[in-house]
């Protein structure tokens, strides 16, 4: 009988002499640290309500698939993407009962198994100790701890893929092209890793043939050799482009349920019309290149591993550690590649959760070379990892998303806090408000204001808290009897290099990304003719309720 401490030694999963047995309980023991990881580490987080996109799009989609078995949204305009994650949720909910607690649990599977596609990817490029540190790291990353619990499709989508390339590198066409597939049908922008693989297979076969043609073989031949797909590999285009049949098979469905291939106008004007500028794109290249090697904290990677560059390998049994091979690098690259050139040019808002796929690819190629070249390289982990777990609670000295640390939290806590203020003091009233409070406060089911507390609350939405919109709303404050009014956008209070001040960056950026200033509750109450009856701030976020003076 197999005992726990063989079942859980890491084996190299190219060695053929594995039990299958062995393999899969490995991996499941694997999967429930990392699930039983992750649960300890969000216990604080699991019965919040839900927090942006996942109240105005996800859970009410998820939602609808679970009460109704429409895979096509009705609380909401559809936004055409793929509905497995939504169907995830749904089962859940169908098993378990609906509520927070259980659809963070549901979402927190899903990154545990992704996590442990990173592993598995991670040890079939380097090794076991990489693997871990890889895995380790990723797991802190500000952007990926927070999205862990959060339902969204960002991250499972990038667990998919982590499966599908490690199918990639083990040449197992067939669990390829499932793992892109279920990819795919999580979010749609998984299909630039199979396309991309699919062009790098490509031009190994259009080189491939105009090498060794003379007598002599040139240095430059032996390293194009090094860096294209070995030869003899059963992958074959076939399983690259299946993923995009069924990807095309989901839209041709959604476009014969609603009219619209790509989400409805409003979502493909706002994420993909308005963004092909080519003064935009160059801009949104920059802001993901530091997403990719700098954003909350990862610069600190990055430069312990090109400064480890500078350094020769470490001996290894008298030979030098080995590099991930070349061929494999060139194919993490050419995913990388097609997650910056199309992230660049498409999506409204330039979210860093978008390129989750590729940053972990980055983490694990910087962390093989401080393995390799690093006789220290474990206190370099270490304190990168600390470094991660301060980004969480500390906001960075730049604009950021608040979902990417636990900014996210002190929003949602705020907000829970003061809708329980209007059930209690204003019950029934008419509220000015911006999404996503004007569906908190009509949606007793996202968690902010229960069903049976107080009178649904009539909304009048503006769409944010700036000079022009606040004018607008006070022309019309006969509409309103109270204002919920909140910061939608964090602004540092010290920023780095005062560049956040900067008129022109300000300008850019509202140009371009849909940046706009709030006014302060104080300049709201004075605008429209009310008093502030509620207010609070935290960690540079703030929220009040203005009643008006009639």
């Amino acid at each position: 009988m197999t005992n726990f401490g063989t079942i859980l030694r890491i084996r190299d999963p190219r060695t053929k002499s594995q039990p299958v047995c062995d393999a899969w309980a490995q991996q499941f023991l694997l999967f429930a640290l990392f699930f039983a990881g992750l649960m300890l580490l969000h216990a604080p987080l699991l019965r919040l309500p839900y927090f942006w996109d996942e109240a105005g799009y996800y859970v009410p989609a998820a939602r609808d698939l679970f009460l109704t078995g429409t895979l096509i949204p009705q609380s909401t305009p559809s936004n055409a993407h793929p509905p497995l994650v939504m169907a995830w949720l749904a089962l859940a909910w169908r098993v378990a009962g609906y509520s927070t607690l259980v659809t963070r649990t549901a979402m927190l599977a899903l990154s545990a198994f992704s996590l442990l596609g990173l592993f598995r990817l991670s040890r079939i490029a380097a090794n076991s100790p990489v693997a871990w540190a890889t895995t380790a790291l990723a797991a802190l990353y500000p952007v990926w701890f927070t999205q862990s619990s959060l339902a969204q499709v960002d991250l499972p989508a990038a667990g998919f893929t982590f499966w599908a390339l490690a199918a990639y590198l083990e040449d197992r066409p067939g669990k390829q092209a499932r793992w892109f597939s279920l990819a795919a049908l999580t979010k749609e922008t998984a299909i630039l890793a199979p396309l991309a693989l699919f062009a790098w297979e490509l031009l190994g076969d259009f080189i491939r043939p105009r090498l060794n043609r003379s007598s002599q073989v040139s240095s430059k031949e032996i390293c194009w050799k090094e860096i294209l797909p070995p030869v003899g590999r059963k992958t074959r285009w076939l399983y690259l482009l299946l993923p995009v049949a069924l990807l095309a098979a989901w839209y041709v469905y959604h476009y014969a349920k609603t009219g619209f291939l790509l989400g409805n106008p409003e979502f493909f004007r706002y994420n993909v019309a308005a963004t092909l500028n080519p003064l935009r794109i160059p801009l949104a290249v920059g802001m993901r290149v530091w997403q990719l090697f700098g954003y909350l904290g990862l610069y600190l990677l990055t430069l312990a591993g090109l400064l480890a560059l500078l350094r020769p390998p470490q001996k290894q049994n008298s030979a030098a550690r080995p590099r991930i091979p070349s061929w494999m690098q060139a194919a993490f690259l050419s995913v990388l590649l097609a997650y910056l050139a199309f992230m660049s040019a498409v999506g409204g808002a330039v979210l860093a959760r978008y390129m989750l796929p590729v940053v972990p690819l980055v983490v694990l190629a910087l962390v093989s070379t401080l393995w390799r070249r690093v006789r220290y390289w474990k206190l370099i982990v270490g304190a990168v990892a600390i470094a991660f777990v301060a980004g969480l609670f500390s906001n960075p000295p730049y604009g950021f998303t608040l979902e990417d640390n636990l900014a996210y939290r002190d929003y949602i806590v705020m907000h829970a806090e003061a809708s329980r203020f209007l059930a209690m003091r204003y019950p029934g009233r008419r509220v000015l408000t911006a999404w996503p409070a004007s569906d908190e406060l009509t949606r007793p089911w996202l968690g902010y204001v229960t069903g049976n507390a107080s009178q649904p609350f009539r909304v009048v939405r503006v769409e944010d808290f700036s000079i022009s919109q606040i004018d607008v709303a006070a022309r019309a404050r006969d509409r309103f009897d109270v204002a919920l009014v909140f910061s939608t956008k964090y602004q540092p209070p010290h920023p780095l290099f005062g560049i956040e001040n900067w008129d022109a960056w300000r300008r850019i950026k509202e140009e371009f990304f849909g940046y706009h200033r709030d006014l302060l509750p104080e300049d709201i109450a004075q605008r429209v003719g009310g008093t502030i009856a509620y207010r609070k701030e935290r960690n540079g976020q703030w929220i009040a309720v203005i009643a008006m003076e009639r």
